[in-house]
């Protein structure tokens, strides 16, 4: 029995894929992916299960997500079920790539630290009158 481990990132997100050979259950957090809500962030892992076709009925997968928001925790978990496919079935890979490179890639960018003498943004200081 073949066992993948996968990992996927996106901001403060962290996904850790397990993926075995079954019958096609996907769960996340230990909820069914169908069942995931807000309806965006489940279209957002729906994306892959259409894209991966019958292979999505071979494996079982369960995934770990901890930390950021909703719907960085979907892009993550997205991307470690994508990269956990593409190890299991390699021709995925190409497809996976011509639809959205962030499947495969985590998004590295984040929210740019808060700076002192700001008000709650990173950039914006408290403006000059000169009177």
């Amino acid at each position: 029995m073949q066992v993948i481990q996968t990992s996927g990132k996106r901001k403060t997100a962290i996904a850790r894929a397990t993926l075995k050979e079954g019958t096609g259950i996907i769960k996340i957090n230990g909820v069914l992916a169908s069942l995931i809500t807000p309806k965006i962030a489940n279209l957002k892992i729906q994306e892959t299960i259409l894209l991966a076709g019958d292979v999505i009925k071979k494996v079982n997968v369960d995934i770990n997500v901890k930390g950021g928001g909703v719907i960085s925790r979907a892009e993550a978990a997205r991307t470690a079920l994508s990269k956990a496919l593409v190890e299991f079935e390699p021709s995925l890979k190409e497809k996976f790539l011509t639809y959205d490179r962030t499947f495969l890639v985590s998004d590295v960018r984040k929210k740019e630290t808060k700076k002192p003498g700001t008000h709650g943004r990173a950039r914006a200081k408290r403006q000059k009158s000169y009177r």
